[in-house]
């Protein structure tokens, strides 16, 4: 294992030594890297597209009540109505508290 670590880098700086550097002219990005990044875009315009179309269609089935009433709706709905305690206060009666114990039985 010794004897391949130190001939590798030797090996490797030996092709070095025969290869001339490509030429200014020579390095281009090439036509099929530009087609490939229009596909790429012309791909991601067509996902925008259709997960807006998913949306506007999961939006109008909500309106419509396809997917039944949201239970966490209904309970923030209960607890952000404003409750009319005055007729309770005419009645004479008090409003409840609640109550403290927390469910302990």
């Amino acid at each position: 294992m010794q004897v391949l670590a130190v001939l590798f880098p030797l090996v490797l700086r030996l092709d070095d030594i025969n290869q001339q550097p490509p030429k200014d002219d020579d390095v281009v990005a090439g036509w099929t890297a530009f087609v490939v990044f229009l596909l790429l875009l012309a791909l991601v315009a067509f996902l925008g597209w259709s997960l807006s179309r998913q949306l506007k269609k999961v939006r109008a089935a909500k309106e419509a009540g396809v997917f039944g009433e949201d239970e966490r709706e209904e309970s923030r709905e209960l607890e952000t109505a404003p409750r009319d305690t005055s007729s309770d206060q005419a009645a004479g009666e008090t409003p409840e508290e609640p109550s403290k114990d927390h469910g302990n039985s």
